[in-house]
């Protein structure tokens, strides 16, 4: 949710500080601030809104300050407002924190500190962590950091800066990401990659429970109060692959480089002449899986939606039973699960805090758990037994599409990857469905390079509705679901969806004139019961749009308009399907001028509960 960006060097601090969370827009903000080193003390900087409503505020005061911290705050403990915005200070206004997580004993720690004469200005959990370093500050900010953070209960990246300690900048991260970027004579910190690929491509993650000291000219990382070495990762993406790229939105950008991210995603991963699935990343043995009873996955948003394509995926090739559940509901239910369970975890940023937490319920109940994540060494990936990642590349829009379509990619193939080691995917079934998955990058193409001025002739009409249904059988319903999500999240428009057999049991008497109701058509087992549903919808004088396959001629019989999508098996159409429902959920945003790429009150990470 929350974005960090801290500086040390020789360069003036404020400009880099607003263009790195600028960089950090995506995640979903409601207020910002800046902490700076100057003559008498810190300088705060502070405003409810967008960055552009705190560069009016710092408006042209000059700040030839070199050291400082950023941040773009999600609203958790406190409304949105200036005095609740960080970075927050001590008393003395001598230490600054930024902070991403949240501090579950605040309450506890804040009476404590009011006891002794401690001064609070927000309502925010945060503004108890500069207090805590003032109380034990004796001239070394890592001491003192290393101190407080005995004390604090929760989830948290924290960044603080000192006035007496003006040359170095001191971090501490626990299951909240933070990464050091390291430069030439200057030194980074940030809570993503995007803040600081400006200025370098030198990146060291920081692992749990790590503090870090980072000067301009060199960096330090602590382990247990003692000094670790930590991987320097040069990071191959540009600044420009965090940009728009010439797209009116970053949303658009990332549905077009969905051909190239499935490809990635496939690299190396099929191999013997196209007939055999290899994933190095999964240590799991046919030994092994004969003991597995159930498959369960767990995931939030979008990443349930592709979850739910697994669960008939795997169920059809596997003859396993597979559970899908939603992860803030699955740790707090009591599953039953055991070492005889398959626990996949789905989550594009691979520190969501709901699905990190079901990981960590799964493997303390014996599950061996197997991770999708986009992110390289994210918390998730490193606590799974396994991790399959998705090179979906940085994802900046809200609204997931490439980070889907490759989680989509990743279930396919951990599928016939099962299905091989267990004998249940016959040499010709599996070599057949992996030739078909291996030209959907192209088919997808197609539907980019084709469908576009329907769908925004379509979206202009239904960008002036109140609601959109979207109805499916079998893996189409798991697709209408993600439509719909997709249609709501950036559109504002009341969007549900239902499966088509489920109409007559009450959701029927939604249907009134002129109501858009899109129709999935993929499952072609199903294909004659879906056309019959549409039928009773056409009936009550909805406005029907069907999406099927291009040489399926008899659905324009039954709908208003049919949108095509190139033949393929229906196993795998759900990859195609999605493609179209992302365009018109994009179009109907524009045409109705909402903000795509950050939507009201949704946050592209969501790392609290």
């Amino acid at each position: 949710m929350c974005g960090i960006v801290g500086y040390i060097g020789e360069k003036q601090v404020v400009p880099i500080l607003l263009d790195g969370l600028k960089s950090l827009e995506y995640r979903g903000y409601d207020s910002a601030g800046i902490a700076v080193e100057e003559k008498d003390g810190i300088g705060l900087y502070r405003s409810k809104g967008k960055i552009a409503d705190l560069k009016e505020k710092i408006g042209g005061v000059e700040i030839s300050a070199t050291v400082g911290i950023g941040h773009t705050r999600w609203a958790t403990h406190g409304r949105p407002s200036d005095h609740n915005s960080h970075p927050h200070c001590d008393c003395k206004k001598k230490i600054a924190v930024v902070h991403n997580g949240i501090i579950e004993n605040y309450l506890e720690l804040q009476e404590e500190l009011i006891a002794k004469g401690h001064i609070f200005t927000s309502e925010t959990d945060t503004e108890v962590i500069p207090h805590l370093l003032e109380e034990v500050y004796k001239g070394d900010l890592y001491e003192a950091m290393y101190e407080v953070s005995k004390r604090l209960q929760g989830s948290y990246a924290i960044v603080a800066m000192c006035w007496e300690n003006p040359e170095v900048l001191v971090a501490i991260r626990k299951d909240n990401p933070l990464i050091i970027g390291i430069g030439e004579g200057e030194n980074f910190f940030a809570s993503d990659i995007p803040a600081i690929l400006a200025h370098t491509k030198k990146i060291m993650l920081l692992k749990d429970n790590d503090i870090a000291v980072i000067h301009k000219n060199k960096v330090a990382v602590f382990a247990d109060n003692s000094l670790v070495e930590r991987e320097i990762t040069e990071i191959s993406w540009d600044a420009e692959a965090a940009q728009k790229g010439g797209y009116a939105h970053f949303m658009l950008k990332e549905i077009f480089e969905q051909p190239l991210a499935v490809q990635q995603t496939l690299k190396g991963r099929v191999v013997k002449n196209g007939t055999q699935v290899d994933l190095q990343e999964v240590n799991l043995t046919a030994d092994f899986m004969k003991t597995v009873n159930k498959v369960m996955v767990v995931a939030c948003g979008t990443a349930y939606h592709a979850g739910l394509i697994g669960k008939y995926a795997m169920e059809k090739a596997l003859r396993l039973p597979v559970e899908v559940d939603i992860a803030s509901e699955f740790r707090y239910r009591d599953p039953i699960i055991d070492e005889h369970t398959l626990l996949i975890v789905v989550s594009q940023s691979g520190e969501t805090a709901d699905t990190l937490a079901a990981l960590r319920e799964g493997k303390k109940r014996g599950a061996r758990c197997i991770a999708i994540t986009n992110v390289v060494d994210s918390t998730i990936a490193r606590e799974a037994d396994d991790v399959i990642y998705t090179w979906a590349g940085p994802e900046i829009a809200v609204a997931s599409t490439k980070a889907y379509m490759t989680q989509l990619v990743a279930i396919y193939l951990l599928t016939v990857y099962l299905g091989q080691l267990l004998g249940k995917i016959s040499p010709n079934q599996g070599a057949a469905w992996l030739k078909e998955l291996s030209l959907l990058s192209q088919k997808i193409q197609q539907i980019l390079d084709s469908a576009i001025p329907e769908i925004e002739e379509l979206a202009q009409d239904i960008a002036g509705k109140r609601d959109v249904f979207f109805v499916g059988r079998g893996m189409d319903y798991a697709v209408a679901l993600e439509g719909s999500l997709k249609l709501k999240e950036i559109s504002y428009i009341r969007a549900e969806a239902y499966a088509a057999g489920e109409l007559k049991h009450g959701t029927l008497a939604l249907i009134e004139d002129g109501v858009p109701v899109v129709a999935l058509c993929t499952q072609m087992d199903v294909y004659d019961k879906t056309v019959s549903n549409i039928k009773e919808i056409k009936a009550r004088d909805a406005h029907l749009i069907g999406i099927g396959y291009a040489g399926i001629s008899s659905l324009e019989k039954v709908v208003d308009h049919a949108l095509y999508i190139p033949e393929t098996d229906d196993f795998l159409s759900p990859i195609l399907t999605v493609v179209p429902l992302q365009l018109l959920a994009y179009y109907t945003a524009v045409a109705r001028g909402c903000d795509v790429d950050q939507p009201r009150n949704l946050a592209k990470s969501v790392t609290v509960e």
